[in-house]
């Protein structure tokens, strides 16, 4: 399971890096989300099973398809399509399925060649361990997270309204 570790912090040290040197918005994207699968290989493989599944669901799922909401949004006309045409060549594709796959295939060698008890942490964190930390001794970061989130969200509706693009001369 160390090997499993080590290996998919190699893949999102890549891939973070990738996203973070990249001047195109798709590719980063792309990066991003290899990267947040790699995460999400890395608590698995410290036996936390809860915490790798949220960071797949949560951010490589729901935050990833915000982001690709936001770029397709920042469409800006026939240039822009066609500069997005140029960025989807198949070309694009294989770096980041690359490291897809040797994610893939860690993830199938651990679980079937790897004892089920070989995990680095030698002990599983559960979902009901995280329910009680979050509600207990941070109850006041996630509520102070969860109010700062609830203003993001309502500055993004005023300032994405049509209203308020037809006020400002």
């Amino acid at each position: 399971m160390e090997l499993a570790f080590y290996f998919a912090a190699g893949v999102a040290l890549i891939a973070t890096l990738r996203v973070v040197t990249g001047t195109n918005p798709v590719h980063a994207l792309l990066y991003l989300i290899i990267s947040l699968l790699a995460v999400a290989m890395v608590f698995f493989s410290l036996g936390a099973p809860f915490a790798g599944a949220l960071e797949i669901i949560v951010y490589a799922g729901a935050i990833m398809v915000l982001f690709v909401f936001v770029v397709m949004m920042l469409n800006l006309g026939a240039a822009a399509v066609e500069q997005e045409r140029h960025w989807l060549t198949p070309g694009i594709w294989f770096g980041p399925s690359l490291l897809c796959a040797l994610l893939l295939g860690q993830l199938l060698y651990v679980l079937f060649s790897a004892p089920s008890g070989a995990l680095i942490g030698q002990v599983t964190v559960e979902a009901k361990t995280v329910g009680i930390s979050l509600f207990g001794p941070y109850l006041l970061a996630v509520e102070l997270a969860s109010m700062l989130l609830l203003a993001a969200l309502v500055a993004a509706y005023h300032l994405g309204r049509h209203d308020a693009k037809e006020a400002t001369p």
